[in-house]
Order: structure tokens, then sequence, then C-alpha cells
């Protein structure tokens, strides 16, 4: 047995925390894959959402890179005369956000223009040229190759201008094909066009270099809001893109990190929680264990004491060595008293095991009660004159007759009553009361012992539970009698407690609940009842 609960023991050292360690990796690995799989969603998103920023943003420089070459192909440098007048015929249609078309001689010292082609107003266009001569030419960049289509993204004076050009050279001489783009139309014309709400997966807005919006709603700041600067033309200007399903997935992971949070928090829950009761359910199996252990060795030292009393007088008497019939007469009352006793004790281990095994039966009938306790008191007098201690009982007259089974409360007097004389050996009597209270009978058994600590006083009413002092003083005991007490209490209708006496010692007491009918003839039949 002791090398069964030592075998126990290890195990549930090396078991509890190897099933901590492996719920602590467990829940570890699954949080790291939550994490792992919000971040390769997060991930699908941003790169869906920049592709999407990239194409609309290469669709813009598009557009007008299609209408620089459109400007490229119909204006010749080399014509004076009618300078731009095929690009005139077609520009509202080909070009739409191309205003002006300047030739500039880059051989001359003043770099004068030598070329104009407008479609606006003659002031707009004259304001404009001059803002052009002083503002953007200086700016441009003028290095091989030559051919190149390059753009100038300028703001002047709080609004934004946009050049493309071209260096060529005529008959040897350096020039410059420079088509002004007007940038309120490309605004409120172009971005429209490219940038519509047709796409119901995504919203875009275009912001200048100082974050201000210039077309398009207002964005979310959220992860899955990114921008791009348009590569070649509005190259100062940022589109914004973000995917409406983002949004939703956004507030879907918040939701589902919330989720997981608190399904692993549940999860660490559920097992401190189930530690706890395993470890608990360990404990009290172990406890139960012992106190089961204590039981069978008192309980066999209870059978083997009478038994040895019996054997040693009945060998007395057979011996024919006893001196005169008062002896014999002595050691017979002897060899009957620790034979009911031997009975009591075999009694109370069957009727227990008949209440762990959810079959104790009672036959209930209308009794009296001071009959019952009268019978109990009696079969209890010898031991208590044995051990010099003296049994009082005081009945009350107007006690009912009550429906009792009345075997049951004569075992549980006689538990009483003996638990009394066992632990308080040092008090010189035991008093049993019986009274009729309202809606109950209480028996009552007061000893002059030395009491019972508060806190024993409910727990030693459990099964194999004993008193410290008992266990201090080891007296030996099985830890059943009370526990049966209880459940007789209860099946009764009433309770078994404990209290303390006045002026000392300890009052154990039983209640019953008085039935309908309790008082009547006895001429009703007995009722049975299993609990």
């Amino acid at each position: 047995m002791a090398d069964r609960t030592r075998r126990e023991r290890v195990l549930t050292f090396f078991f509890v925390p190897a099933l901590v360690v492996a719920v602590v990796v467990l829940l570890g690995v699954t949080f790291r894959n939550s994490f792992q799989l919000e971040k390769l969603r997060e991930q699908s998103v941003v790169e869906a959402t920049l592709t999407l920023a990239n194409e609309k943003a290469d669709r813009l420089d598009k557009r007008i890179i299609e209408q620089d070459n459109a400007v490229a192909s119909l204006v010749d440098p080399s014509e004076r005369e009618g300078f731009g007048a095929a690009w005139l015929a077609v520009a509202a249609r080909q070009t739409p956000t191309v205003s002006n078309v300047f030739l500039v001689d880059l051989g001359s010292s003043q770099k004068e223009v030598v070329g104009f082609a407008t479609r606006v107003p003659p002031l707009d266009a004259e304001a404009e040229r001059r803002m052009f001569v002083r503002e953007i030419l200086p700016d441009l960049e003028l290095v091989e190759p030559r051919t190149q289509l390059r753009h100038l993204h300028k703001t002047v004076q709080g609004q934004s201008h946009l050049v493309s050009y071209w260096q060529r050279e005529v008959r040897g001489r350096p020039y410059v094909l420079v088509a002004w783009h007007d940038v309120p139309r490309v605004v409120h014309d172009l971005f429209p066009a490219l940038y519509s709400e047709r796409d119901q997966n995504a919203r875009v807005n275009v912001v200048d270099e100082g974050s201000r919006i210039v077309f398009g709603p207002p964005l979310s700041r959220g992860s899955f809001t990114l921008g791009r600067r348009f590569e070649t033309t509005l190259y100062k200007w940022q589109v914004n893109v973000t995917l409406v399903s983002a949004e939703e997935l956004t507030a879907a992971v918040a939701r589902r990190r919330s989720l997981e949070l608190a399904l692993v928090g549940s999860s660490w829950l559920v097992v401190i929680v189930g530690l706890t009761v395993v470890l608990v359910a360990a404990a009290r199996e172990r406890k139960l264990s012992n106190l089961k252990s204590d039981f069978v060795a008192n309980v066999s030292h209870e059978l083997k004491t009478p038994l040895s009393l019996v054997r040693m007088f009945g060998e007395l008497l057979q011996s024919g060595r006893v001196e005169n019939d008062e002896k014999r007469q002595q050691y017979l009352q002897i060899i009957v008293s620790e034979s009911e006793r031997l009975g009591a004790l075999i009694e109370n281990v069957l009727d227990f095991a008949k209440v762990e095994r959810g079959k104790a039966a009672y036959q209930f009938a209308p009794a009296s009660v001071k009959d019952v306790v009268s019978r109990a008191v009696e079969a209890c007098r010898v031991r208590a004159q044995r051990e010099k201690v003296e049994l009082l009982l005081e009945q009350s007259d107007d006690m009912p007759a009550v429906e009792i089974d009345e075997r049951a409360i004569e075992i549980a007097v006689i538990n009483l009553v003996d638990n009394a004389l066992k632990y308080a050996p040092d008090g010189q009597r035991v008093v049993i009361k019986t009274q009729n209270r309202k809606g109950y009978v209480e028996i009552r058994v007061n000893d002059e012992g030395p009491g019972i600590p508060v806190e024993d006083r409910k727990r030693i009413f459990d099964r194999f539970e004993r008193g410290r002092g008992a266990q201090a003083k080891q007296i030996r005991g099985s830890g059943i009698g009370l526990a049966l007490v209880k459940h007789i209490a209860e099946a009764h209708g009433g309770r078994a407690y404990c209290e303390s006496a006045e002026p000392r010692g300890s009052s154990f007491v039983l209640t019953i609940k008085l039935r309908e009918g309790n008082g009547r003839e006895r001429s009703a039949a007995p009722r049975e009842a299993v609990v």
C-alpha cells in the first residue's frame, strides 16, 4: 500500500508539471500561429493595396505621357509660320489637359520663346507665358540625352504647375519644346475619369506635398491605407488607396484578435481550474485513502477489544476457576455487555455501508421517542458504570408520538452516548435530554469533557473524520458514528450538530421533524423510505 501511494505521488509529481508544460507549449504555439496567420492576412491585403496604388499612379502617368507624345508628333519645331496649328486642330480631343506649347531657342542669350501656341484666351495665355519664362524655364533640366521626355512639377505662389519638355535640334541649333499642362483641368477632368467610384472595392484620393487633399474623400489612417507618389508627372503629389474590404478586415482582425485572446485566456483559466480540481481531487483522494486506512485500523481495534474480553472471561468460566456465583454472574454480564458492544459496532459498520451505497432503508411508524431513548440509554448504562460515569436521563412529559424508525433513532442515541463516554472520560456525568420543540423533537446529549473547537464542530460529522483532541489523545474510534447520526437525522427531516455546553463540555443535538400525522394513534401502517 505504501509503495503504491509512493508511486502515485511520484507520478503526480512528474505528471502535473509535464501537463502544465505541454499546455503552455500548446497555447504558445496556438497564440503564435494565430498572430502569424493574422500577419499573413495583413501582408496579403497590403500587397493587394500596394499593387492597386501602383496601378492608380501609373494610370495617370500613362495618360499624361500619351498626351505628351501626341504633342511631340503634331508640333514641328522647324515650322515657325503656323507653329502648332496641327496640334490646335486636335488638341481638345487628343490633349485635353495641354493648354500651351512653347518653343524656346536655347542658342540665344536670353533663351527666347520663338514659338507659342495656346488654347486659352490671350490675356491668360500671356500671363502663363511670362510665368513660364520667369519661374519655370530656369528650372528645366537641360542635359543629355536630349531627346528624352522630361517633366517638371513645381508650385508657384501656392499653385501647382506641370510641364513636359523635349530638347530638339533644328539645323544645328538647340531648342526645347514645352507642353504646359493645365493642372486644375487635370484635377477636375482627368482624375474623376481615372479614379471614379466605379471600383466599389477601393477608395482613392490624391494629396499634395503638404498632405492636403486635392481630389477624393478623406481616408481612414489604418494599416491598410497605402500611398504612392506619381513617378514621372505630378511627382510631388501622392495617390492614396484603401481597400473597402481592408477596413472590414481590419475590424474583423481586431475582433478575431480579441476573440483569440479571450479564448487563450479562457483556456488558461480552464487549465488552471482543471489542474486545481485535479490536485484538490488527488489530495482529497489521498486524504480519503488515509482516512479509510485509519478506519480499518480503528475498527479492527474496536472489534479486537470486546472479542478479547469475551474470550478472556469465557475461558475463565470454562476453566471452572471462578470462586463463586457472584463472580460468575459478573463475568457473564461482561460477556453479554461486550457482545452487545460488538454487535452495535458491526451494526454501525453495516448501516454505514448501506448509507455509502445509497441503500439505507428506514421503516417509519408512529412511536414514542421517550421509550426509544430510554432503551438506548439503558444499553449504554453498563459501560457507563464500568467507566464510573453517571448517565442522567431527563425527558419532557409532553412528548408526542413521532413517526420515526425506532431502530435508527436508537442507534443514533447509542452512538451519541458512546461518543460522550469515549471522548469525555474525565466528566462525572452525561446528561441525555428530550424536549418537544415547536415543529420538531430534540434529543440532546451533554458531556463534561474538554469540549470541541469551533472549527471541528462541523467537520466531525463527515465520514472518517475525527476531532483533533481524539487524535492527540490517541483515542480509538471508527470515524463513522457521527456521520451515521447525521444521515439518520436528515432522513427524519432534522439535523445533527454540536455546540458548547454550560459550564463546560459539549452538547450533541439530534432533531426530528414532526411529520403530518404525528401524535395520532399508532394504528397507521409503517412507511418505508429509502435514502
